[in-house]
C-alpha cells in the first residue's frame, strides 16, 4: 500500500500494517485473512486508509460502500426480491473483499437487518472491512436496544480485528481542498434566495426555495424536519449536485431526529463530494452544543469544518 506521500501518525501506521497484511492475503485459497474494524473519531484518516488499500488490492472481487448507500440499495432490494438474502446476494455478487465506510448502527429495525448481513458475509468467509466512529462495544448505543445488539457485536469481535485510529489531530482541519463538498461555505446569517419550489422526494412534495440547474436552496426546517431517510438524500444527491441549506437553528433546539437527519445529509453529500453551503444563525462552534444528543453529530461538526468561512466586509 503506497503511504510515502503521506506521513502516518503512530495510529494510522499501524492500521496501515494491518491493511497491507490483509491486501497481500485476499483472495489466496488457503488461509483467507481475518476482517479489520477501524475506528476512532471524525478526521482521524480512516476513509483515506482504507481507500489505499482497497485501491492497492489486486482482484476485481472487491466491493467498497459508504454504509449509507449500501443500506439504502439493501433495502430496495428486500423489496424487489422478498428477503435480505437475495438483496444481499445481488449486491455481493462474487466479492471476496467487502469494505463498508461509515459502519454505524442506531435504529432496532436496522440492526436486525445488520446482524443478518454479518452472518451472510462470515458465513460465506468474505473479509470485511469497515470503518466507524465507534468501537463495536457501543454499536446501538440506546441502552433500551443496546442488549440485543450484543450477540451481533461478539460475532464483529470474533471476525474481525480490532484497531484504533484515534490520533490526537482531525487532519479535515488541515486541509486546504477547495473543490467538491470543501468548495461551500459555512455563513453566519440570512440566506439571500428568495422563492418557492415544490421538490418530490419519498412520496410528499419538499418545499424549496429554489430548485434548478442542478442547485437545490432549502431551509433547514423543510428538510430536516420531515420524514425522509438517507436513502432519500441520496436520490436527491443524483439530482443535486450544489446545495444550499438555510435557517440552520443551534442543534439543541430542534429534535433530535432533525439533527440525525442533517448528520445524514451531510454524510450522504461528504460521501458523494458534492459542494454544500450552509447559512446558519450561529458559528460553527456553537452549533452543537449539546452534542451528546446525537453523538454522531461529532461527525458532521469535523466534515463542515472543511467549509469556508467569508471574512466579513467592512
Amino acid at each position: 500500500m503506497q503511504t510515502s506521500d503521506i506521513v502516518l501518525d503512530h495510529d494510522q501506521q499501524v492500521a496501515a500494517d494491518r491493511l497491507a497484511a490483509i491486501a497481500a492475503r485476499v483472495g489466496k485459497r488457503w488461509h483467507r485473512p481475518r476482517g479489520l474494524y477501524l475506528y476512532g473519531g471524525p478526521g482521524r484518516g480512516k476513509t483515506m486508509l482504507m481507500n489505499r488499500f482497497f485501491e492497492s488490492v489486486p482482484s476485481e472481487h472487491k466491493r467498497r460502500y459508504h454504509f449509507h448507500s449500501f443500506f439504502a440499495q439493501l433495502n430496495a432490494g428486500i423489496h424487489e426480491y422478498g428477503n435480505i438474502d437475495a438483496s444481499a446476494a445481488a449486491l455481493l455478487g462474487d466479492a471476496q473483499l467487502i469494505c463498508f465506510d461509515e459502519f454505524h448502527v442506531h435504529d432496532a429495525g436496522d440492526a436486525r437487518l445488520v446482524a443478518r448481513l454479518l452472518d451472510l458475509l462470515f458465513a460465506r468467509h468474505i473479509t470485511l472491512v469497515v470503518t466507524s466512529n465507534y468501537p463495536p462495544q457501543e454499536l446501538m448505543p440506546n441502552p433500551l436496544w443496546h442488549p440485543m445488539f450484543v450477540p451481533t457485536i461478539d460475532r464483529i469481535v470474533e471476525h474481525l480485528d480490532v484497531v484504533s485510529v484515534n490520533g490526537p489531530q482531525d487532519y479535515r482541519q488541515l486541509g486546504d481542498r477547495h473543490t467538491g463538498f470543501a468548495a461551500g461555505y459555512y455563513t453566519v446569517g440570512a440566506c439571500a434566495t428568495v422563492g418557492s419550489v415544490r421538490v418530490p422526494v419519498a412520496h410528499r412534495l419538499l418545499n424549496a426555495r429554489a430548485a434548478e440547474n442542478g442547485e437545490l436552496t432549502v431551509d433547514f426546517a423543510e428538510l430536516c424536519g420531515i420524514p425522509v431517510s438517507a436513502a432519500d438524500f441520496l436520490e436527491l444527491a443524483r439530482r443535486f449536485h450544489r446545495w444550499t441549506l438555510c435557517e440552520v437553528p443551534p442543534m439543541d433546539s430542534v429534535p433530535p431526529d432533525w439533527v440525525m437527519r442533517l448528520v445524514n445529509l451531510v454524510d450522504v453529500l461528504y460521501d458523494a463530494d458534492l459542494e454544500l453551503s450552509l447559512y446558519a444563525r450561529v458559528p460553527l462552534a456553537e452549533l452543537g452544543a449539546q452534542i451528546e444528543r446525537v453523538p454522531d453529530l461529532y461527525r458532521t461538526l469535523s466534515r463542515l469544518s472543511e467549509l469556508a468561512t467569508p471574512v466579513p466586509t467592512p
